[in-house]
C-alpha cells in the first residue's frame, strides 16, 4: 500500500453541475468582458495504470496532473477533477490580442506539455498523454452547460486523430463554410486583404540545444473562416495556383525579418522557408530569389528552402535543374515531411539535398519500440551515409528527445523547445541562444539500473534489494513505462520480468537491444520456456536468464557481474 506523501498534493475539487464559478465568468464573457476558453482534458489510457499498478497510484498521479495543470493557469483561471481522468478547465483569454481561437490552442497545447512531462509515484515513473477539446465564450455560445457539452464533443473527435491532441468546436454552420468550396472562393483575396501571418518555430542543436535557426510558417487568419493552419488551406491554394504569390510573399517577409535580426546582431543562424513544386517552376525563380538576397546584403546560408519529399518526382528535371542552381549560389536545401511521400531512393541520392526532415508522424511513437523505431534509426543512419543533416520535426516530450539524442539525429523542432511564435518571440529565442539548455547539461553517468515487472510486490522486493549496492534504481512496472524510462535516463544494466501482460521479457528485451544496444539485458522469471531463451540468447537479445525464485546474494553477484561487463564493453570501444 502507497503511504501518504507529502509531497503529493491534495486532490482537486470536482466540478459540479452548474458550478457558480464558471456560470460567472461565461456571464462576464457574454456581456463584453474578456473571451472565455473551456477545456475538457482527457488522460488517455489511464485505466491500464489502475488495473496495473493499483487505484492508489493512479489517485496519486491524478492529483498531481490537478496541481500542475492549476500551476500553468495560476492567474488566469481554474481546473477542476470531472470523471474518473478528466478534467475541466476555464481561463481568460486576451481581449483583442492573437485571436481567441489561436489563443486557446497554444494553451491547449501547453498543457498538454505539462501532463506529458515525466511523473513519479514511487516506486514508478509515469509518461501519460491527454487529448483536449475546446469550446470558446461568446464565439461558440454563452450558456455554461452548452459550453460543457461542447467542448466535451470536441475531446471526443480529438481521440480519433492521432498526431492532433488538441481539437476545437466546429459547428454545423461553422463545418459547411470551412469546405473546400469555401476556401478556395476566399483564399485568392487573403493576400491582397493582408489576411495572412508568419509565424518562426527555433531548430535546436542536438548537441547542447543551441538556436541553430527557424522555420518560417503562414498561418491564415481569415475574418470568416478563423485561423487556419496550412495544413488546412494551402492544398487549395496549390490547386488554384495562389501558392506561388503566398510563397514569393513569405520570401519577401523572411528576407527582410532576416535582415532586420542580422542588423541587430544575431548572424549565426539560417531561416527555412517552404517552397512549392510551382515556384520552382517559375523560369525566373533562381535568379529573383538570388537578387533579393544580394539586394538585402544577406549571405546565402541566411536562407534554406525547405521542398516537400513529393516534389522530386514532379517535373523531375526543372525542379532537379533549380535545386541545382540554388545549391551552387550556397542556398541550402531540406527535405521536408522525409517518409511520407513517394520519391524513390534514386531521387533522393540524385538532389543534393543539405538535410533531411523526418515527419512528426514517425517521431511520435519512434522511441517505444515499435516499427517506428527501427525506420526513424534508418533514416538517420541514410541521411548520414549521403552526407546530409537530418532534423527531427514534431519533438515534443523529453522520452522522444532521449531516442533522438541517442540515435545521433543532428537537430530537433518542435514544442517542446516552443511553439510557433511572433517575430518579436523569435528575436527573444534567439537573444536567449539557448532553449531548454537542462535537457542537454552533460554529467558523468551514474550506475543505473532498470528493474521492470508488473506485479508490484515483486518490483517493490527488487528495490530494496539493490538499494544497498549504490545503484540508481529506476523501475517500471509495464513495457510502455520502461521504454519511457530508457529514452530518458542512461541506462546500463535491465532486469526484466519475463512473463508480462504487454509482451514477454524476451521480446521486451529484443526491442531494447535494437533501441539501446549497449546495454546489458538480463531476464528474471518463474517460468522457463527453454526455446525462447535459447533463441532470446542466441540473438544476443538476453545476457543472462535468471530464475525465480531468487537467492539475493547470487542476483546481487550477477548485477555486479552486468555492470563489469558493462564497463569492459566500453574500456575495447576505440577512441574517437
Amino acid at each position: 500500500m502507497l503511504h501518504a506523501d507529502p509531497d503529493i498534493p491534495p486532490p482537486l475539487p470536482r466540478l459540479g453541475a452548474g458550478h457558480p464559478e464558471i456560470a460567472a465568468r461565461v456571464r462576464a464573457a457574454a456581456e463584453g468582458g474578456p473571451p472565455l476558453v473551456l477545456l475538457h482534458i482527457d488522460i488517455e489510457h489511464f485505466a491500464s495504470i489502475n488495473q496495473n499498478m493499483g487505484v492508489e497510484v493512479g489517485n496519486a498521479a491524478l492529483r498531481t496532473v490537478g496541481q500542475r495543470l492549476a500551476g500553468r493557469l495560476r492567474g488566469r483561471g481554474r481546473v477542476w477533477r470531472h470523471g474518473s481522468d478528466e478534467f475541466v478547465a476555464v481561463a481568460t483569454l486576451e481581449d483583442g490580442a492573437e485571436p481567441a481561437q489561436a489563443q486557446a490552442q497554444a494553451l491547449a497545447q501547453s498543457l498538454v506539455a505539462e501532463i506529458e512531462q515525466p511523473l513519479t509515484v514511487l516506486p514508478y515513473t509515469l509518461f501519460l498523454g491527454a487529448k483536449v477539446g475546446i469550446s470558446l465564450c461568446p464565439q461558440h455560445g454563452t450558456d455554461p452547460s452548452d459550453l460543457l457539452h461542447l467542448a466535451e464533443n470536441a475531446v471526443r473527435h480529438a481521440s480519433h486523430l492521432m498526431h492532433e491532441p488538441v481539437h476545437v468546436h466546429t459547428g454545423a454552420a461553422s463545418e459547411r463554410v470551412q469546405s473546400e468550396s469555401a476556401i478556395a472562393r476566399q483564399i485568392v483575396d487573403a493576400l491582397p486583404n493582408g489576411e495572412l501571418r508568419l509565424r518562426y518555430q527555433p531548430k535546436i542543436s542536438a548537441r547542447d540545444g543551441r538556436v541553430v535557426g527557424m522555420e518560417a510558417l503562414v498561418r491564415w487568419q481569415s475574418p470568416v473562416l478563423g485561423l487556419l493552419l496550412p495544413e488546412r488551406f494551402l492544398p487549395t491554394a496549390e490547386r488554384l495556383g495562389v501558392i506561388v504569390q503566398i510563397g514569393d510573399w513569405m520570401l519577401e517577409r523572411v528576407i527582410a525579418q532576416v535582415r532586420h535580426w542580422r542588423e541587430q546582431g544575431f548572424d549565426d543562424f539560417f531561416v527555412a522557408v517552404n517552397v512549392s513544386t510551382l515556384q520552382l517552376l517559375q523560369p525566373n525563380f533562381v535568379d529573383r530569389l538570388l537578387g533579393q538576397m544580394q539586394q538585402a546584403g544577406l549571405p546565402m546560408s541566411a536562407i534554406v528552402l525547405e521542398v516537400n519529399e513529393s516534389a522530386l518526382n514532379n517535373n523531375a528535371q526543372a525542379v532537379f535543374q533549380a535545386i541545382s542552381a540554388l545549391r551552387h549560389e550556397g542556398i541550402g536545401l531540406t527535405l521536408d515531411n522525409f517518409g511520407t511521400g513517394d520519391a524513390s531512393l534514386g531521387a533522393l541520392v540524385r538532389y543534393p539535398a543539405d538535410m533531411l526532415k523526418i515527419d512528426r508522424s514517425f517521431i511520435n511513437a519512434a522511441h517505444d519500440g515499435s516499427r517506428e523505431t527501427a525506420i526513424v534509426r534508418a533514416m538517420i543512419a541514410m541521411g548520414h551515409q549521403l552526407g546530409m543533416k537530418v532534423i527531427a520535426n514534431g519533438v515534443e516530450t523529453e522520452a522522444q528527445l532521449g531516442f533522438l539524442r541517442r540515435a545521433d539525429c543532428d537537430c530537433f523542432q518542435g514544442y517542446l523547445f516552443g511553439e510557433p511564435m511572433s517575430a518579436e518571440g523569435a528575436g527573444q529565442a534567439l537573444r536567449r541562444r539557448y532553449l531548454r539548455p537542462e535537457l542537454f547539461a552533460a554529467s558523468k553517468p551514474d550506475r543505473t539500473l532498470l528493474l521492470v515487472d508488473d506485479e508490484e510486490n515483486v518490483l517493490r522486493s527488487l528495490v530494496r534489494l539493490f538499494r544497498r549496492d549504490g545503484y540508481r534504481i529506476l523501475a517500471a512496472g509495464n513495457v510502455r513505462d520502461a521504454f519511457g524510462l530508457l529514452a530518458t535516463n542512461e541506462v546500463q544494466v535491465i532486469l526484466s520480468d519475463q512473463r508480462m501482460s504487454e509482451m514477454d521479457g524476451t521480446e521486451f528485451l529484443g526491442r531494447v537491444k535494437m533501441l539501446y544496444p549497449d546495454t546489458i539485458r538480463l531476464v528474471l522469471s518463474g517460468y522457463t520456456d527453454l526455446a525462447t531463451v535459447t533463441d532470446a540468447i542466441n540473438r544476443g537479445a538476453i545476457y543472462r536468464f535468471l530464475t525465480k525464485p531468487w537467492d539475493d546474494h547470487e542476483l546481487r553477484e550477477h548485477i555486479r557481474q552486468a555492470f563489469r561487463t558493462y564497463d569492459g564493453q566500453r574500456a575495447r570501444e576505440p577512441a574517437l
